[in-house]
């Protein structure tokens, strides 16, 4: 399994409680597809740098998962259409090699 860092903006209009269960059940995608979640850092409602589908911020969330490449597929499509994430980006974590090559 590869290490990921996934990014994903939710809309602001999506309340707190319903907010931590559609996050629940995005890393529940990972979870349930063989992934492991190993860290989520909530960044909180941040102002765009520009106007997004007629809105201003957003609420960011940054979180660390390892998975195999099936797991990634699904998980992308999922939040492709998902209509409470505004944007996202998967990308993967090549810390760990970079350090280990030093």
């Amino acid at each position: 399994m590869k290490k990921y860092e996934v990014m994903y903006i939710i809309k602001d209009s999506v309340e707190a409680e319903a907010r931590a269960a559609l996050m629940e059940n995005l890393h529940k995608i990972i979870t349930d597809n063989g992934g492991k979640i190993n860290k989520t850092d909530e960044w909180g409602m941040r102002d765009f740098a520009y106007r997004i589908d007629d809105m201003y911020k957003g609420y960011y969330v940054v979180t660390a998962f390892e998975a195999d490449n099936d797991c990634v597929k699904e998980f992308d499509r999922l939040m492709r259409i998902n209509q409470n994430v505004v944007r996202f980006l998967i990308t993967v974590d090549e810390a760990p090699a970079q350090e280990a090559k030093k």
